[in-house]
């Protein structure tokens, strides 16, 4: 699939890297919990798009669960859903993540880039 320029300009203007990067994730939502095994969610230190069919309001406050790759650290936290795109997913950011688990993302996010070949520019 290739990317249009909006979206390949979009991708570079991220205020907070991201990566694909979690080996599993769990979703609980009134009462339920969800195992998500789709597509690995894109992941930031302020939050994480969640592939998933299943519609969570905007505004929806979400318990998550899940383990990063590299690390192999589980994080749990909570989050609110910030936008619903039909079919694909959800945005959400995450709500009271501890300093830890932050910083923990953080060395997910840079052990990650260090492993992802740089791509040589030719002049």
């Amino acid at each position: 699939m290739s990317l249009n320029r909006h979206e390949k300009s979009s991708r570079n203007l991220r205020v907070h890297p991201r990566i694909h990067g979690l080996s599993e994730i769990s979703v609980g939502y009134e009462g339920f919990n969800e195992l998500v095994c789709s597509r690995p969610p894109d992941i930031s230190t302020r939050g994480m798009f969640i592939n998933t069919a299943r519609r969570f309001p905007e505004g929806a406050v979400l318990n998550l669960r899940f383990r990063l790759d590299l690390t192999g650290a589980e994080i749990r936290t909570r989050c609110e859903v910030r936008y619903y795109l039909p079919g694909v997913g959800v945005g959400v950011e995450f709500v009271g993540m501890s300093q830890d688990a932050i910083r923990t993302i953080e060395k997910e996010i840079k052990l990650h880039n260090k492993r992802r070949p740089r791509k040589v520019l030719k002049k």
